[in-house]
């Protein structure tokens, strides 16, 4: 096997996103349904075999040492008592705080990655224990499939879902997460809905409300791809969504956006790209 790798990071979308409760430790429990897509970072991991960590090209204003791609990697060390190290690189096309899990799907690349380049064969379960520490969304990476959520994000249920193309617009702010968590207004005691109901359409993002208020420009987003499809915002945003039934369509939609709004046209996954890399 090759000493480097370079390797893809999907982005994802939350379809629908309730807030359920609110756990005395302060975590929020949720709801979801994750949605993988064919767009996203690629990681680059070039072994070491002094056992150092070592960040290429940090990203701005992102400490190396609390960077999640870095975390994840001393985690997986740590745990399997690896001698080896590795150097991380980074190529972003997924938009920072854009609520597209960017920085939690190269943390699950990280672990799945390091489990071959350090050879550790360890099964997909030990590497979801050390997932759910690094952030709520780092688990439904490293499960690999699309997903419905509960809990904090470490209940997980794979769900078959229809092919689909997504217009995903990205404002140009985002939006702080922990400011919409944080909002006295935002509806915590949302009954629990089944897979059924939300394929019958009784679903919706509890933080959007929130998110607009914050950022102005997400509610003009979604304003104008409402015209065109049913839009909702990805997690706590700031991006936004609409499913459409082909590509031709879903690029024509991104065509009519480009003069007032940046984004992408993604196809939904069945799984993840390096699901078959833990057991």
């Amino acid at each position: 096997m090759s000493a480097t790798l370079d390797l893809p990071a999907p982005a994802k979308l939350n379809l629908f996103l309730h807030v359920t409760g609110r756990r005395d430790d302060g975590y929020h429990t949720l709801q979801t349904l994750f949605r993988l897509l064919d767009f996203g970072d690629t990681v680059h991991l070039t072994l070491r075999d002094d056992g150092r960590i070592v960040r290429r090209d940090p990203l701005p204003g992102v400490d190396p040492e609390a960077d999640l791609t870095v975390r994840a990697a001393r985690a997986l060390q740590a745990a399997s008592g690896s001698g080896l190290g590795v150097e991380i690189g980074l190529s972003k096309r997924v938009p920072m705080g854009g609520g597209l899990g960017g920085g939690s799907s190269d943390a699950a690349t990280v672990l799945l990655g390091l489990n071959r380049l350090w050879q550790l064969a360890w099964p997909r379960a030990k590497l979801l224990e050390l997932a759910l520490p690094l952030g709520a969304d780092v688990p439904v990476f490293v499960f690999g499939r699309n997903a419905w959520a509960e809990g904090v994000g470490e209940a997980l249920q794979a769900v078959d879902l229809p092919p689909s193309w997504y217009v995903v617009l990205t404002p140009p702010r985002g939006v702080a997460t922990a400011a919409v968590f944080g909002a006295a207004e935002l509806t915590r005691d949302h009954a629990p809905i089944t897979i059924r109901a939300f394929f019958e359409g009784q679903s919706g993002n509890d933080l959007q409300p929130v998110a607009c208020r914050l950022e102005p420009q997400i509610g003009e987003c979604l304003d104008w791809l409402s015209q065109h499809g049913e839009a909702r915002m990805s997690g706590s945003g700031s991006s936004v969504f609409a499913g459409f039934g082909s590509a031709v369509e879903a690029d024509r939609v991104l065509q009519l956006a480009r003069p007032l709004h940046k984004g992408f046209v993604a196809q939904g996954l069945d799984v993840h790209p390096l699901y078959d890399w833990a057991s």
